[in-house]
């Protein structure tokens, strides 16, 4: 199997499966719309990201313009993204508290937020300088994705930060919000509402291949987990920014620098 057909064979499984078990597997049937916005989740993000990543892979260099008209395009969606799934729930009478908006327990949340930024922030910056230091042929597929998209200026890195705090308050909201809110009213237990939408949070990152796929999904247990125990967005949102913020501060770093040094020797 080649390797787009591989990484291409989740959006085919999980588009079927949203068709075969959208009558059958809710205790309450969801309305068409809800279901059109995770169609557009679970396939349309996915394609159009890993569409995007492979038209940029393509090309032998990636120039600061493009990479900023890739950070303000991806803003513009994910806010227009979240504004209509916004409307929609508050049109099928979604509250703040079911759509994850409130801010209980505000002592018990302040600190697991703080302590489980420190502890995520620290493994993903470990992380990224484990792998710019490994000399793993896994490293380069990723090398040259860090070298496209990843900010390589100053001028690059304030509107990347941008980026990060919308994937922090968007694709949270979207994912761990209204996904998370949607599924349990459909009546589906609180541990499968937690894997569904963390697989289609795995899947909006496809275009960091499987690896990407397995790592994000596995972010997304977490991030749900948070979100069900506390009945608040506030940690995984704060954790989502602080993993997309050290992203764009220590790949460059680790890997694209890692690079140009190995490419003048």
């Amino acid at each position: 199997m080649h390797y787009n057909d591989a990484t291409a064979l989740p959006l085919v499984t999980f588009a079927q499966a949203l068709r075969s078990q959208a009558g059958t597997c809710f205790h309450r049937p969801m309305p068409w719309d809800i279901l059109l916005i995770f169609f557009v989740l679970g396939v349309i993000v996915p394609w159009r990201g890993r569409a995007k990543l492979q038209h940029l892979l393509a090309k032998p260099r990636v120039g600061p313009a493009e990479r900023l008209s890739l950070y303000c395009s991806t803003i513009a969606f994910q806010w227009l993204a979240t504004a209509v799934a916004a409307w929609r729930a508050w049109a099928h009478g979604f509250t703040a508290t079911q759509l994850g908006l409130a801010i209980p327990e505000r002592l018990t949340l302040l600190i697991t937020t703080v302590s489980g930024a420190v502890l995520i922030v620290t493994l993903q910056w470990l992380n990224l300088r484990r792998m710019g230091r490994s000399a793993s042929p896994l490293r380069r597929p990723l090398q040259a994705m860090a070298e496209r998209i990843l900010p390589q200026s100053t001028t690059e890195l304030i509107p990347f930060f941008a980026l990060s705090v919308t994937a922090g308050l968007c694709e949270e909201f979207l994912y761990r919000g209204f996904a998370m809110a949607t599924l349990s009213r459909a009546g589906l237990p609180v541990g499968v509402v937690i894997l569904f939408s963390s697989v289609i949070f795995g899947l909006a990152h496809l275009y960091q291949g499987r690896a990407g796929l397995v790592s994000t999904t596995v972010l997304g247990i977490l991030f749900g987990t948070s979100r069900a125990a506390f009945g608040s967005l506030v940690p995984a949102i704060v954790w989502h920014m602080g993993v997309d913020l050290v992203a764009g501060v220590a790949g460059p770093r680790y890997l694209i620098q890692r690079t140009a040094v190995s490419d003048e020797v």
